[in-house]
């Protein structure tokens, strides 16, 4: 088995005994961040990957589904002001859009990541990991060969998540697409089927739509975006409808089957519907399953259950740690590096005698996936929302007040495409008087989500916050007209 060394000073890994200061489960982007934070410590780290570095987000997630977005995106801003849409003169160039989406997976070759890693100085090990004791792992190689890590301070998983398939019958064998088949496809499917309306989905019918797919969503839900404030849904699916989605909801999947080139799906209704390929995007499951949890009490099936250093829960001695989607705290990739950038420095910490006191815990805690988790589905128009929704907060028992603005009333919207539309609602902790959630639906309203972030986490007082003047004509004019509609 190959171990590469460390051309870096950092404390030496032992090649012959195999032992490391840190091993890290999962060369995706969480734990690429938990080895580089600790590397940068002085650490020695050795991460074990079985399939690609960089994983999900760089080959089959974020990456290459927000490149599939873009290009149909790009058509439509031009198509949206009058002056450029007179410039376009044809249509999306499919095989040029998948080209540019193939580049920003690097044609699904980790080369480059695995120059970065031996660039930090980490070791990289290729082959499945299993907990084997205390601060041992155990990896099977691609080619049958075993070999033992040990770890001085700490075992981090990072193994992420996988789509989980519901148990609808014939479903399995009707070869379904999932989320890593719909952001690598290499041909546009004649009428792609999406069970589920979540973000995966919503994003998946977006994208293939605007490449020429004849798209049906099904969604056992009332609405598109159930996570989201109702009226992003609403939006949402009304735009996909405009461009010819066939969107129904409150349907439910009964059986499914493949015969040749047809899938068909047949509704809890008695109806049925066919395409040529089915899209399952119902949820997510810990990839877990094989890390050999039990030999430490823990469920080999379930998310990994951490505090907010990062550690897992019911192993004693603070040594095995989780970060990211198998921890299932947010499953999302800004929040899995975030919660890596705590966990490296945790251990970092504790490696070095700091046992994480008072003074050092505004650091070393992953507080933002509690209550300022921001994420963006990057459909047409996008819904960026951050915090909980209005019901959520006042589920949680928040004494609620709420304002809403029209984005296309916005000087700045108007100026950015003839009949703008967009919408905006804030989620004010009436007590506090402090921002607790938003949402933003509209052209490019991931970009005005950081501010309102930046507001959550800062628990910025309205009466302060009405003094932060957005600059004009721009579409964050939208800041001042929701906190004046509320009365300030």
């Amino acid at each position: 088995m190959d171990l590469k060394p460390h051309p870096r000073d950092h404390p030496p890994a032992d090649l012959d005994t195999h032992e490391f200061d840190v091993l890290v489960v999962g060369a995706g982007s969480t734990g690429e961040n938990v080895a580089s934070r600790a590397g940068a410590a002085g650490l020695s780290v050795a991460v074990i990957e079985s399939e690609l570095v960089g994983g999900e987000c760089s080959y089959w997630a974020c990456m290459p589904s927000k490149a599939l977005l873009r290009s149909p995106e790009a058509v439509a801003a031009a198509r949206s002001v009058d002056g450029a849409r007179q410039a376009v003169t044809g249509s999306v160039d499919v095989a040029a859009v998948l080209q540019r989406r193939d580049g920003f997976a690097s044609g699904w070759d980790d080369g480059g990541q695995v120059s970065w890693a031996e660039g930090q100085g980490l070791a990289l090990v290729r082959g499945a990991a299993r907990l084997t004791g205390e601060r041992a792992v155990e990896v099977r190689g691609p080619d049958g060969s075993q070999v033992t890590l040990t770890a001085r301070h700490a075992v981090a998983l990072c193994t992420g998540s996988e789509a989980a398939l519901p148990p609808i019958d014939g479903l399995a064998e009707a070869e379904p697409w999932t989320a890593r088949a719909a952001t690598s496809a290499q041909r546009v499917p004649d009428h792609l089927l999406v069970v589920g309306g979540g973000v995966v989905g919503v994003e998946m019918a977006t994208a293939w739509s605007a490449l020429g797919s004849r798209v049906t969503v099904l969604e056992m839900a009332d609405r598109l975006l159930s996570g989201n404030e109702a009226e992003a849904g609403r939006r949402v699916q009304a735009a996909l409808v405009e461009r010819g989605v066939d969107v129904r909801l409150t349907v439910e999947v009964t059986r499914v089957r493949r015969e040749g080139g047809t899938v068909t799906v047949e509704l809890g209704d008695g109806s049925s519907v066919t395409g040529s390929e089915i899209l399952v995007a119902t949820g997510r499951r810990p990839r877990t399953g094989d890390l050999g949890l039990e030999q430490l009490g823990l469920s080999a099936s379930d998310y990994l259950q951490t505090d907010d250093s990062m550690t897992v829960q019911g192993v004693d001695g603070n040594w095995l740690y989780a970060a990211g989607d198998c921890t299932g705290r947010a499953l999302l990739t800004h929040m899995g590096k975030y919660q890596a950038r705590v966990c490296g420095d945790v251990i970092a910490a504790r490696a070095g005698g700091n046992q994480l006191h008072t003074a050092a815990w505004s650091k070393h805690a992953a507080t933002a996936d509690h209550a300022a988790l921001p994420q963006v589905a990057f459909t047409d128009p996008q819904v960026a929302s951050v915090g909980p929704t209005e019901a959520a907060a006042k589920d949680a028992g928040t004494n609620v007040d709420s304002v809403e603005f029209e984005i296309g009333d916005i000087a700045g919207a108007a100026l950015f495409a003839d009949d703008a539309a967009g919408w905006a609602k804030l989620v004010i902790d009436a007590d506090r008087q402090v921002l607790v959630g938003a949402t933003f639906v509209g052209p490019q309203a991931g970009e005005l989500l950081h501010a309102a972030t930046i507001a959550v986490v800062g628990e910025v007082p309205l009466s302060r916050l009405w003094h932060a003047v957005p600059s004009y004509p721009t579409i964050s004019e939208v800041w001042l007209r929701l906190l004046e509609t509320y009365g300030l």
